[in-house]
């Protein structure tokens, strides 16, 4: 008998609503085989091992789900299926194949085979804790960036490998398992080629933009895939204009703006390793002409442009995330309002602001509560013109707010 979960009473809501998490502090007990037959004891004194396939149930017996469990973890128990543990445990191999297939099922429907996305996105695609980038460079060649960051993965992770290989057919596979959170599922770190070394700085071809993508020691996961057709979008607004491309990371923005017909950009980061791939991709581009790097505080340069005087057809702000828990949220609220007012000051009359968030925590309320505050502060009216999320590589599991984490507000203000 495959160990069984059972939850207090009245916490299996959530989870029939499709939520993949069980919390410590959710289960009532769990019954187990033992050598003196069928034990029943709290999760504390639980004998279950970390990583093992185990059932969930409402207190009342009712059958929710399969998943993995780690004692080592608040989150103890993450879903991974509705099947029972027998069914998914008789051919696990089977059981990820199809789980990646879905996944690259569904991305079909939207790119073609010389697009770079993401193709596994964890809870959303029912893998928790997998995250794999698909590139494809501008020789076809397709590469896989992939993090496991979770114990619920990486006790599959020879599945999910063979599985990838035999359905993607990938030309390299870069390892990075190196987030912090990793160690608080009891997992040491881990970043390297899986399989062939190859190149480790890649180009891909985005929206006819050709980007620099250093798949080892890029940010998180070598590229920012979430903000693709948004960037398209917003590149048909700036034919003629002036543009102010801040937190640029890769100058994507500025260079899509570049493509769309922009007689100007500006594009800025702090990070010096920023600005200087940013350089490479102006380079690379041959938008040296239109397209500038600047590396600075975008805080203090906002400022410095208002005290200047400086002027704006279009601003974009992709910051990093202000807040990563729910008890930062005013201190990020003043960053991000702060950001909003000084760039609605630096706008042309009818200029467009490009505002976005990626937290979380910072919810739609918050944030476009926000953006009207920044309004009535600067003095200025704002027209929403359009609201996007993350692209479609990215699907929101309902039942899961964390999935649905990208706000990009596209504005006129007046």
């Amino acid at each position: 008998m495959y160990a069984r979960v059972f939850l207090n009473k009245k916490e299996e809501a959530e989870l029939k609503q499709g939520f993949p998490w069980v919390f410590d502090n959710e289960i009532s007990h769990v019954k187990y085989d033992s050598e003196g037959g069928v034990k029943q004891t709290s999760l504390a004194e639980c004998e279950v091992e970390d990583g093992s396939v185990v059932e969930v149930f409402a207190n009342a017996g009712a059958f929710l789900g399969s998943g993995v469990i780690n004692k080592k973890s608040k989150i103890t128990v993450r879903m991974i299926g509705t099947e029972h543990a027998d069914q998914i445990m008789a051919d696990p191999q089977a059981f990820y194949d199809a789980k990646i297939q879905a996944a690259y099922d569904l991305r079909k429907l939207h790119y073609n085979i010389k697009d770079s996305y993401r193709l596994v996105y964890g809870e959303a695609d029912f893998i928790p804790g997998l995250i794999v980038e698909r590139y494809c460079d501008v020789n076809k060649n397709v590469y896989l960036v992939i993090q496991f960051s979770t114990l619920s993965c990486e006790v599959f992770r020879k599945e999910i490998l063979h599985a990838l290989r035999k359905i993607i057919k990938p030309y390299g596979i870069y390892e990075k398992s190196d987030a912090p959170s990793r160690e608080k599922e009891g997992l040491s770190l881990r970043s390297a080629w899986e399989g062939e070394v190859r190149e480790e700085k890649i180009v891909i071809r985005e929206n006819d933009v050709l980007i620099e993508v250093d798949l080892a020691n890029g940010q998180k996961t070598g590229y920012f895939l979430d903000q693709k057709d948004n960037r398209r979008y917003v590149a048909g607004l700036c034919e003629g204009k002036r543009v102010l491309d801040t937190f640029t990371h890769t100058g994507a923005f500025g260079l899509n703006a570049v493509k769309g017909g922009a007689k100007e950009v500006i594009s800025v980061d702090i990070s010096p390793e920023a600005v200087e791939l940013v350089n490479k991709n102006i380079e690379l581009n041959q938008a040296g002409k239109k397209m500038k790097a600047v590396c600075a505080d975008v805080f203090d340069l906002l400022k410095e442009y208002e005290k200047n005087g400086e002027k704006f057809d279009v601003i974009v702000l992709d910051p990093p995330a202000f807040t990563k828990t729910a008890k930062n949220i005013e201190k990020a609220y003043g960053g991000y309002k702060e950001i909003n007012l000084r760039a609605m000051r630096l706008l042309n009359p009818n200029g467009i602001l490009v505002t976005c968030s990626c937290s979380y925590f910072f919810d739609s309320e918050h944030f476009y509560g926000m953006v009207m505050k920044a309004a009535e502060d600067s003095k200025k009216r704002v027209q929403v013109l359009a609201k996007f999320g993350a692209g479609p590589d990215h699907p929101v599991l309902l039942g899961y707010p964390k999935s649905e984490y990208l706000k990009c507000a596209v504005c006129r203000v007046i």
